[in-house]
């Protein structure tokens, strides 16, 4: 495992497993395999209706709670509701998070911000992050709050290296955290010349070659997956290091491609109307 250090000074694992989409069940199961294969960070979310499964997956894996890092993000209609950490801590049956995130850049955002704010001071939370923020939404969290975020979650993969945004961040000392890291399951995106030839050099399959190129990229990656042997692959990329010219070769694919494309208004009419349900989470 390779890790990168945030602007708090704790140290983050580079790559995790994620649990978008996946049932409880699956959720559960997924993260004890990748716990026992030496995975030490585990991603969920309020809206995924999975965060007690994978505090149950935690407790039966090998690894003690002080060895994972703990990602979980917050819903937007939870913003406003001073209980919604204490809520989430509950249902991961843990008394903190190494990571808590704002999922949306959409409602009273602010004030979701500075709950976490307060929850970092009070030890509850040892790093807070932002999801689909853009630069300027960023920028407002800047100026109205204390705490700078560490970490940005964004879709980011070859076709869609988010070069831009990561020049605003580095000063920040916040970084990427990569989801559609395989471009959406995009089978040209995988399938482009350059990763077949890389693999076949390194013995590897071309989605360990972009899982390794966001690894020397700086970004946190979290591929979900449900399968044990998937989930050991995916892992199976610290063997080797693409060197500065194969790096060039693959900056070469960007498409400036993303595969999400919902307006604001768009987001904020759809997100703020979703409001999930967690006593009804298994």
């Amino acid at each position: 495992m390779e890790y990168t250090i945030l602007n708090t000074g704790a140290k983050m694992p580079l790559e995790g497993i994620g649990t978008f989409m996946m049932a409880p069940d699956e959720a559960q199961n997924a993260v004890t395999s990748a716990l026992n294969n030496g995975y030490e960070l585990v991603d969920t979310a309020n809206a995924y209706m999975n965060e007690k499964a994978v505090g149950r997956g935690i407790k039966a894996s090998e690894k003690e709670r002080n060895e994972i890092f703990l990602v979980s993000k917050l819903w937007p209609s939870v913003y406003e509701d001073e209980t919604a950490i204490e809520q989430t801590l509950a249902r991961l049956e843990t008394d903190y998070l190494d990571l808590l995130i704002l999922h949306q850049p959409v409602g009273n955002y602010l004030a979701g911000y500075r709950q976490m704010e307060k929850a970092y001071k009070e030890g509850k939370i040892k790093a807070l992050g932002l999801s689909n923020f853009s630069k300027e939404q960023i920028q407002e969290i800047l100026d109205n709050c204390e705490i700078t975020p560490a970490v940005l979650q964004v879709e980011a993969h070859p076709y869609y290296p988010q070069t831009e945004l990561r020049k605003f961040l580095q000063p920040l000392g916040i970084k990427i955290m990569a989801w559609y890291p395989l471009g959406h399951g995009d089978k040209q995106l995988i399938n482009e010349e350059i990763f077949t030839k890389l693999a076949q050099k390194y013995g590897k399959s071309n989605a360990q070659i972009i899982l390794r190129w966001h690894i020397q990229s700086g970004n946190i990656v979290i591929p979900g997956s449900t399968n044990p042997e998937h989930i050991k692959e995916n892992a199976d990329i610290y063997d080797f290091t693409l060197t500065e010219d194969e790096m060039a070769e693959i900056a070469k694919v960007d498409k400036n491609k993303r595969y999400y494309n919902l307006s604001q208004a768009e987001a904020e009419k759809r997100y703020t109307a979703m409001r999930p349900d967690f006593n009804e989470q298994k």
